[in-house]
């Protein structure tokens, strides 16, 4: 217990949630061409995921990215509008594939873990979602993070 008033004062306020997800996903992506690779892929796999699951029913896909929102507003309204955003491109792709969504989907899906696999090879360390799956949520956060650095964009 601090001492004084001053101490207390002093004291650094508790990191955020998004803060302490963000370093520990950091963790598991130091070596620059598996960063690179996750630069790619996750988008990849995002866009891919939701053609998945509008090739099941249009209403997944819709179900999936809403409650993903919920996730991202719990953490940051920043990252919340920017993966709103992607979101909204991402279904207008996957309209835009039309009849082929489910093939299109499968092959951008299957392409993208696999050079996820690739670059967590070269780092030498698990994907942080086998220790706990919403570290599947915060592969995009973690991209746009470092995007919103180079812009100076704080979340």
């Amino acid at each position: 217990m601090p001492s004084s008033l001053t101490e207390t004062a002093i004291a650094a306020p508790a990191p955020r949630k998004v803060d302490q997800l963000l370093a520990h996903y950091e963790e598991s992506h130091r070596h620059p061409t598996n960063e690179r690779i996750h630069f790619v892929a996750i988008p990849l796999i995002m866009l891919s995921l939701l053609g998945l699951l509008f090739a099941a029913h249009p209403w997944a896909a819709y179900a999936f990215a809403a409650a993903s929102m919920v996730y991202y507003a719990r953490l940051s309204a920043v990252f919340l509008l920017a993966m709103a955003a992607l979101s909204v491109i991402g279904l207008a792709l996957v309209h835009a594939m039309g009849k082929h969504v489910l093939i299109l989907s499968a092959a951008i899906f299957v392409g993208a873990w696999i050079a996820q696999f690739v670059g967590h090879k070269l780092e030498g360390r698990k994907p942080s979602f086998f220790e706990d799956l919403q570290y599947l949520w915060v592969g995009p956060i973690f991209v746009l993070s470092k995007l919103f650095l180079k812009l100076g964009i704080r979340w």
